[in-house]
């Protein structure tokens, strides 16, 4: 049951990429398909969010969910609209793939 609770939270944290890149396209909310698309997907994130709280630590679980919205955000921004590949931003962002890695292999749960 843990398995498939991390499982779902991987993909909780690929859809907050989906709606933080959404938010780009949504001009502030004023597009509507952007828009309707952006929030059906957020409500995907915290709906997988939940589903995987019921075996995961909130603070693992929250923690996790976060840096991969974060580092997929940062690697989509990099491909897709050319932001910027500085050595230290990458190596932040290693650092951030680094304390995902150690929740999940060091939670107590």
């Amino acid at each position: 049951m843990r398995e498939i609770a991390w499982i779902t939270l991987f993909f909780a944290g690929l859809l907050e990429t989906g709606w933080a890149l959404g938010l780009r396209y949504t001009e502030g909310f004023t597009k509507v398909g952007p828009s309707v698309a952006t929030l059906i997907v957020m409500g995907g994130s915290v709906y997988l969010l939940s589903r995987s709280l019921t075996s995961l630590p909130l603070g693992t679980a929250y923690a996790v969910w976060t840096g991969i919205g974060a580092v997929g955000t940062v690697i989509a921004g990099i491909i897709l609209f050319g932001e910027s590949r500085s050595v230290i931003r990458l190596l932040c962002i290693v650092l951030i793939v680094a304390g995902i890695v150690g929740l999940r292999f060091f939670s107590d749960t």
